[in-house]
């Protein structure tokens, strides 16, 4: 199923003149890393091609460093090319205001690893199996015939190293394309620091903050139980949205509990929950629920209102 999808974005890709690639808002190391990878092999081939992200923050440094970074541009320096490609979006709304442009194109793709990806291009190449989006770009880049080098590598490298947790849940062939990966030049011990081993002093007070609001709910789940925290906009203040991500990865290590979630203010009364789950529990029925996705052990939604609503309509639907 993934070779005729990936042949068919090939050769859409391989005629291309210019090339439109959109990344989900908020964006992470898999989404930026797999654009930019795809974006460096396109301008390579002498495609015009432009990447860019929802929203007009600053990508956090870790992030801006990534080879291919002169392909960004902001959302309202976009042409919006008849072709456009979207990595790592699970749904349209992940586009947010890029959605008009992925829409408005005469050929849209989506490129995607999320379980609850329903399939909204014209060409759709979604596999839930596969670890990250970014090895799926390299499906694609395979079948492009694209030379891997090492600046394509790190930019896919970023986006596996990361949505595997430093390889702590990757599945066998994970491990594999990193070696190919690493074999192109790869710094993993620099990518490494930089993205998981890196936090501005502040990032001390915040997470102080944040561990003494954690609360843990043994019944949720089916008795399973439940840890979860708030950050809150104060605690959030000056902080980038890859920092307070990087809240759940502590939370979850409870190990009273299987599932963590931790409740984001981005915005006075506005919080995007993210969901975490160690073996049993299915955390994307639960984010549907509450009208977002993902996968299986890692999901996430947005909510509106305050800390404690939010958080017992979480805790109703568990």
């Amino acid at each position: 199923m993934n070779g005729s999808a990936s042949a068919a974005i090939a050769a859409k890709l391989a005629s291309a003149r210019a090339v439109t690639i959109c990344c989900h808002i908020r964006p992470d190391a898999d989404t930026i890393g797999s654009g930019l990878a795809l974006g460096l092999a396109l301008d390579r081939r002498g495609v015009y091609v432009e990447v860019a992200y929802p929203g007009s923050e600053k990508l956090p440094d870790s992030l801006a460093g990534l080879p291919g970074s002169k392909l960004l541009c902001a959302p309202d320096e976009l042409v919006g090319h008849r072709l456009v490609v979207a990595v790592d979006a699970a749904n349209l709304e992940r586009l947010d205001e890029l959605g008009a442009v992925f829409t408005a194109a005469d050929t849209s793709i989506v490129i995607d690893h999320h379980a609850s990806n329903p399939g909204f291009g014209d060409i759709d190449l979604v596999d839930p199996t596969a670890d990250c989006t970014a090895v799926l770009v390299l499906e694609v880049l395979d079948e492009l015939g694209v030379d891997l080098d090492a600046d394509i590598a790190t930019c896919i490298y970023a986006g596996l190293t990361t949505d595997t947790g430093s390889f702590r849940w990757a599945r066998p062939q994970s491990f594999r394309i990193a070696a190919r990966l690493l074999e192109t030049g790869v710094d993993a011990r620099k990518w490494s620091r930089i993205l998981f081993d890196s936090h501005p002093f502040e990032w001390f007070s915040m997470m102080s903050e944040v561990l003494a609001s954690a609360k843990l709910v043994p019944s949720a789940c089916n008795g399973e139980g439940l840890v979860y925290a708030i950050v809150d906009q104060k605690a959030l203040a000056g902080m980038s949205w890859e920092e307070s991500e990087s809240v759940v990865d502590t939370i979850r290590t409870a190990r009273d509990a299987e599932v963590a979630a931790v409740f984001k203010e981005n915005q006075p009364g506005r919080w995007t929950v993210s969901l975490r789950s160690k073996e049993v529990v299915d955390l994307v029925p639960i984010a549907r629920a509450h009208g977002g996705g993902g996968h299986r052990q890692a999901s996430g939604y947005s909510d509106t209102g305050t800390a404690e609503e939010v958080v017992a309509r979480l805790l109703e639907s568990l």
